[in-house]
């Protein structure tokens, strides 16, 4: 045993180094966290573009779930039993006349019985623009707790789960559940990626994003929390560099070391913490530098799929309008010729109308074309919408960029990498005109009084293109 002990306090200094080392790394990391969560601003559904997003909304599915325990009504749970045992063993010992002496004691331990994790059913995150969906498996959950209870075997949840017992068994279980409960707010930080199934973005795992992590909990007290596990971990690595040194100048020299041999150490770890927090901050400035330019070249990819998308789709409406009007001039021709002229009176040839002529002229107001402009109008809708979210999220993350590099001590890392501020989007940089489209026959500007669809007439169109209405404004002048 002394031999033992003898070998622990030999390789204890470098123990606490190894110790004090990992404590930094493992705080650095949590500082890279929480300026990567306070880098991003928060993204709609509706305009949520490929890469690293941070979202926020209530949970939501389709086919919602029970928790296995606490049976609440949820997207994603685990649960974890466990069973307590006891049993007598015998240890030896030395008593206080140096006589070794055998006694009895009690050893009480748990035991896992059962646990499981739901994670590889997607849910989704709703807010007040959509849905999208979320793959929870791979990411880091932080759930409620929707029960944590200890029970015997007179209580019916003691074997909901496992019916037998573990050894030396004491008759008590310990049920612990957590869960993401329906409707329950969220807050998601992940990588959107395109779903396989339909034209949408979905949050997955990526091995290459630098975290996917969906909490219970607000935006702030995540930052708050990984805040704290940075200085925390900081101080804890420092306590150990002390201690290390403490017991290595006890070894060498049986005598403890003096206050300079402290303060060397304390600036020697301090030093190390001070350097790798430059690394990071200059790090996480270049980031969000990258991403205040990915978010112009998002919104210069969404006015080109504007310029690509809609003059095709109005090509398109254009060409099928054009045909359906001809088809209501044959179609009002043929009905006025719906009886016979009478020899040597005035008025049309006789032409006879048939039976399926005569239902197309009936039902005449409900068009493809409708469809097609309904289709055009939602697509002009969002693609507008998508430019405007993508200018929002441009100004988001500019404005914290311009913060970041504007204040102390982030401003002066800035300097010496050369960044300079960017300018806001505004009205005069860039305004959401109406985008207006002008088809045979029509002049954007007027109401139709059955729809309110901007549709003003002229004297070849006698309908509205939308819903069929026939009394639509005179054209002006």
């Amino acid at each position: 045993m002394d031999q033992i002990i003898g070998w622990f306090w030999q390789w204890l200094p470098a123990l606490c180094a190894l110790l004090a080392l990992t404590s930094l790394a493992g705080g650095l990391a949590a500082c890279r966290k929480q300026l990567l969560i306070d880098n991003l601003p928060t993204s709609k559904t509706s305009g949520v573009f490929m890469g690293l997003v941070e979202l926020k909304g209530t949970a939501d599915s389709e086919t919602p779930m029970k928790s296995q325990m606490a049976e609440v009504p949820c997207v994603w749970f685990r649960f974890t039993v466990r069973e307590r045992s006891s049993r007598e063993e015998s240890e030896s010992y030395t008593d206080s006349d140096g006589n070794h002496q055998t006694r009895s004691v009690t050893k009480t331990e748990w035991t896992t019985i059962a646990q499981a994790t739901q994670d590889s059913t997607p849910f989704f995150l709703k807010d007040d623009r959509g849905v999208i969906r979320i793959q929870p498996k791979g990411a880091k959950i932080e759930p409620q707790s929707v029960l944590s209870r200890t029970c015997t075997r007179s209580d019916p949840l003691y074997d909901r789960v496992f019916h037998g017992e573990v050894p030396h068994s004491d008759g008590v279980r310990e049920f612990k559940e957590e869960a993401i409960r329906l409707h329950s707010r969220i807050f998601v930080v992940g990588h959107a990626r395109q779903r396989r199934d339909i034209v949408a973005a979905e949050i997955a795992a990526d091995a290459e994003a630098p975290i996917f992590l969906i909490s219970t909990q607000s935006e702030d007290s995540v930052s708050r929390r990984l805040w704290l596990v940075f200085w925390g971990l900081g101080l804890l690595g420092l306590a150990l560099a002390c201690v290390g040194l403490d017991v290595r100048e006890h070894n060498l020299r049986d005598q403890h070391p003096a206050l300079m041999g402290f303060v060397r150490a304390g600036v020697g770890y301090a030093s190390l913490w001070l350097a790798g927090w430059l690394v990071m901050m200059c790090n996480s400035l270049v980031e969000l530098r990258q991403r205040v330019r990915r978010a112009w070249a998002n919104i210069d990819v969404e006015l080109k799929r504007r310029a690509d998308l809609l003059p095709n789709l109005t090509k398109i409406v254009t060409g099928m309008l054009e045909h359906e009007h001809k088809v209501q001039h044959l179609i009002a021709a043929m009905r006025a010729q719906g009886s016979a002229t009478a020899p040597g009176k005035t008025g049309p040839d006789p032409a006879a109308l048939s039976a399926p002529l005569k239902i197309i002229a009936e039902a005449y107001p409900q068009l493809k074309a409708q469809q097609l402009f309904l289709k055009l109008q939602k697509q002009l809708a969002e693609t507008e919408d998508r430019i405007a979210l993508a200018r929002s999220y441009f100004n988001d993350i500019a404005t914290f960029y311009n913060t970041r590099i504007a204040v102390f001590p982030d401003g002066l890392l800035a300097g010496l990498l050369g960044m300079r501020t960017h300018l806001l989007m505004n009205e005069a940089g860039f305004v959401r005109a109406p985008m207006q489209m002008k088809t045979p026959g029509s002049d954007v500007g007027g109401a139709c009084p059955g729809c309110q669809a901007d549709v003003r007439s002229r004297d070849e169109l006698k309908f509205c293109p939308f819903c069929g209405s026939d009394q639509l404004a005179p054209p002006e002048g």
